[in-house]
């Protein structure tokens, strides 16, 4: 099971790159259905923008402070257009 998950998200997130518009710095891009499927819970998923690095990052609003966070997939890896 483990190669099969190791060939599937390399695969999926290669996929992912046809499925992106660019947006411009600070507005939220359009999560599709892909990226919403190997997302981890726990991210804002409607507050998410795509940076110069080709990587999704989500809005985290904390007690302290709200920045942006890498997006990442349940196994903790980035979810980036471009590799």
């Amino acid at each position: 099971m483990k190669v099969v998950s190791k060939l599937v998200v390399p695969a999926a997130l290669l996929a992912l790159s046809g499925c992106v518009t660019t947006t411009p710095e600070g507005e939220f891009a359009e999560v599709s259905d892909e990226v919403r499927q190997i997302a981890a819970p726990g991210q804002n998923l409607s507050a998410v923008r795509l940076q110069d690095d080709g990587c999704y990052w989500w809005l985290y609003e904390g007690p302290v402070e709200t920045t942006y966070i890498p997006l990442e997939t349940r196994e903790g890896r980035l979810i980036c257009t471009r590799g």
